[in-house]
């Protein structure tokens, strides 16, 4: 994983998503399409640079996390700015689908 896709426990979850352009994505490596999602998130860190922090949470080792978003399937991915939910994705999402929607709330 890159420096801007980390991995976050229960114990740092709410520190990791409450300041600045946060994509959030539940997953569990059970699922096929949440593996899938992993290269492609670490393909929109690199074209989003310093625009977003890329924050993945397994829902299996971490169910507080979790917990706290409503979602019904995985993977569910949520663009959060300064810990507010601005979109909310489900299912496996593309590249250029993600990184537009990070510079729309980044711009706006």
């Amino acid at each position: 994983m890159s420096e801007k896709v980390i991995e976050a426990s229960d114990s740092g979850f709410a520190d990791a998503i409450r300041t600045g352009l946060v994509l959030l994505d539940f997953w569990a490596p059970r699922c096929g399409p949440c593996r899938m999602q992993g290269p492609i998130l670490e393909e929109v860190a690199a074209a989003v640079g310093d625009k977003a922090l890329i924050v993945k949470v397994n829902i299996d080792e971490n169910p507080k996390a979790a917990g706290a978003f409503d979602f019904k399937s995985i993977p569910t991915l949520f663009l959060l700015k300064d810990g507010g939910v601005m979109r909310q994705f489900t299912g496996l999402q593309r590249k250029d689908t993600l990184v537009a929607a990070i510079g729309q709330v980044a711009e706006g």
